[in-house]
Order: structure tokens, then sequence, then C-alpha cells
């Protein structure tokens, strides 16, 4: 059974927000475990003293830093830019499930009126 056009249209754009929602929620992984990581540094940090030899990545590079308020602060900057980063993917996920869910509901109701999901359902 052919399924009408529009029908067919919503399934490719359900596909499509299937695909995003994924890649959202691959990308908001990434960033909680830099978020943790930076995190973790900044606490490792704490710990060592004043006159401890601190060196920071620059491009390929390891490049002795001035002193350890230097990197607490580019630690603190880089902590505050991946905590907005990171609610933003959350914001962006949280509307793509609302927007799955409401679109998984109606192209479930879809199916059925055509008569879809019955004929394969009675098939198995």
């Amino acid at each position: 059974m052919a399924l009408p056009a529009k029908l067919q249209n919503d399934l490719k754009q359900f596909q499509r927000i299937q695909q995003e929602l994924s890649n959202v929620a691959q990308q908001r992984l990434q960033f909680d475990m830099k978020l943790r990581e930076v995190v973790h540094t900044i606490d490792e940090l704490k710990t060592l003293g004043e006159d401890t030899a601190i060196y920071r990545p620059i491009g390929g590079l390891l490049v002795k830093a001035k002193g350890k308020p230097e990197v607490e602060g580019i630690l603190s900057e880089e902590k505050e830019t991946l905590e907005v980063r990171l609610k933003s993917l959350e914001r962006q996920e949280g509307h793509l499930k609302e927007k799955y869910t409401q679109m998984q509901k109606e192209l479930t109701e879809a199916l059925d009126k055509a008569g879809v999901v019955a004929a394969a359902e009675g098939s198995a």
C-alpha cells in the first residue's frame, strides 16, 4: 500500500528530528565530559602550591604559565563557556524531545487511519 505524499514527508521529517536529537544528545555528552574534566582540573589546581610550575596547552605545545592565577582564570572562563553551551544543548534537546514525541503520536494516529499499522499487525 502506497502512503500519501504528506505522510511520506512527515515520516522523513520525523526521521530528521530523530537524527538531530541523536546528534544533540551526543554533543551534550561531549560537552558534559569536557566540563567534568575542567572542573576536575580546577580542583586539582587548588591542591598545588603557589610556586609549582604549571604548563598549559597552546595548540600542540605546552607552554609554562605565568602562574597559578593565569591558569585559574583561563579554566574558569572555559568552565563558564562550557556551562552556557551545555545549558543551550539541554534546552535544544528538550525541545527536540517534545517535538519528537508529538510527531510520533501524530504519525501513529495517521498510520492507523491509513490502515498501515492494522495491516502490519494483521500479517504478524
